[in-house]
């Protein structure tokens, strides 16, 4: 919490208003000049006088005592966080509320700066206020600045105080999805319970017989029992655990591009420690693996929720990269670490027909050993300039590209899907859901292991 000792003597500045008035003195001057030649001492006594009254102004401003900023060490992407800041002014009887301005880096919010009014708490001379840091992208930001800023009583004269930070930030990915009701009430209401549990009646894996009651699947039959029992039984099987889940990200270019304010990495992400959770919760095993041109990071598997702090870190450390990814080296190293069937779940996006090859090939050798699925986000701006009424021939031809592009995009997730990958398509606030109810089904069909 950075702390500004008491500091007699600041100094003030005149405010919008006095320097409009001294302005105004000007064109006065130049009359009375003209009409009254006798009376020209009267502009600049006026002006002296002014002056006076803004250091007046200042004088009754008062003195800064104390100034506190309280910001958090560690926030989410995207999401609000608040800075507090508390000054205590001295002898400011009748002096305007005082505003605060915070500088920091980028990252934590549009333009790296915030500003906002401070109002009295009640005791005499004691002002507090806050803001909303909107971190952009995660890693570690600083705060670089404090700045206070409070008018006299005529609001002539503006006392201004400056304070260097050093303090960090850091921003981690968003977990708001985690902790959403919605989410909360499926893992209370559904098989993913605190305790994990044998799940029977799903899945193929056999557990035990019973015998068979009006309305069971016929299908779950086993005939050989039954004909050994003279009478009918029917198999339980077991919903498959262990399974391991491997979320993969391109961190290239095009994952660089925003969407609502947020590079498309970071929606990604989000989407990822959900599922991540619900598969942890599930039983299963879940690793993170991140690449661009070349291999970023490929986490050990963790095999529970206490283990998810580990994998929200991991992601957190996924970089931004401005260059083309190579899906050729990163798949063919993935494959190479995984020893067993796995589900690869792959967040990417394409511009180009060329990538789009590259990525479609390695796809397809991917798939050969482990069951796939492409989560890709809705291009909103392609629909919108391929749906905008033209005005122009400017507009035709933009409108006709984009139509080729999006022609083209949903040529190539054609193609994946005859390769047998699972395409999700969808907003970026909807596939952290999508992503869940496709993992849930292949889980369901015992097609992972």
């Amino acid at each position: 919490m950075p702390k500004l000792p008491r500091l007699p003597g600041l100094p003030f500045v005149p405010t919008p208003r006095a320097l409009v008035l001294l302005g105004l003195l000007a064109p006065l001057a130049v009359v009375l000049a003209a009409t009254t030649p006798g009376a020209w001492a009267i502009a600049p006594a006026a002006g002296l006088a002014l002056v006076l009254v803004v250091v007046l102004d200042g004088v009754l401003a008062g003195g800064l005592d104390a100034l506190d900023l309280s910001a958090p060490a560690d926030c989410e992407v995207g999401q609000p966080s608040p800075l507090h800041v508390t000054a205590a002014l001295r002898r400011n009887a009748g002096a305007s509320p005082p505003e605060a301005a915070i500088g920091f880096d980028p990252r934590l919010g549009p333009n790296g700066a915030l500003h906002f009014a401070l109002t009295p708490t009640g005791e005499d001379g004691q002002f507090a206020g806050s803001g909303d840091l909107v971190p952009q992208r995660r890693g570690t930001g600083e705060l670089t600045g404090l700045w206070l800023r409070w008018r006299g009583p005529l609001g002539l004269a503006a006392r201004q105080v400056y304070r260097a930070l050093d303090s960090q930030v850091r921003v981690w990915p968003d977990l708001s999805p985690v902790r959403s009701p919605v989410l909360q009430t499926f893992f209370r209401d559904s098989q993913f319970g605190l305790v994990a549990r044998r799940i029977r009646g799903e899945g193929t894996q056999f557990e035990a017989l019973s015998e068979y009651e009006p309305g069971m699947d016929r299908r779950r039959i086993d005939w050989k029992a039954s004909a050994r029992h003279t009478r009918l039984f029917a198999r339980e099987n077991e919903t498959e655990r262990d399974n391991q889940i491997v979320f993969t990200f391109d961190c290239g270019q095009s994952m660089c591009e925003p969407i609502d304010g947020l590079p498309r990495i970071d929606h990604a992400v989000s989407a990822a420690l959900v599922a991540s959770y619900v598969a942890l919760k599930g039983g299963d095993r879940v690793a993170l693996f991140g690449f661009a041109d070349q291999p970023q990071l490929m986490t050990p598997f963790a095999t529970d929720t206490r283990a998810f702090y580990r994998l929200q870190s991991a992601a957190a450390e996924l970089d931004y990269t401005t260059r083309e990814p190579n899906f050729t080296l990163a798949l063919s190293t993935l494959t190479g670490r995984l020893k067993r069937r796995s589900l690869v779940v792959l967040f990417s996006d394409f511009s180009d027909p060329t990538s789009a090859e590259l990525m479609v090939e390695s796809v397809e050798r991917l798939v050969r050993h482990h069951l796939v699925i492409f989560v890709t986000m809705v291009d909103e701006e392609l629909a919108e300039l391929t749906d905008a009424e033209p005005e122009n021939l400017g507009d035709i031809a933009v409108a006709v590209g984009a139509d080729a592009l999006a022609r083209q995009r949903a040529l190539v997730l054609s193609r994946l899907r005859r390769l047998g990958v699972d395409v999700i398509e969808a907003k970026h606030d909807a596939i952290g859901y999508r992503l869940i109810d496709a993992y849930l089904s292949a889980k369901r069909h015992e097609a992972i292991g």
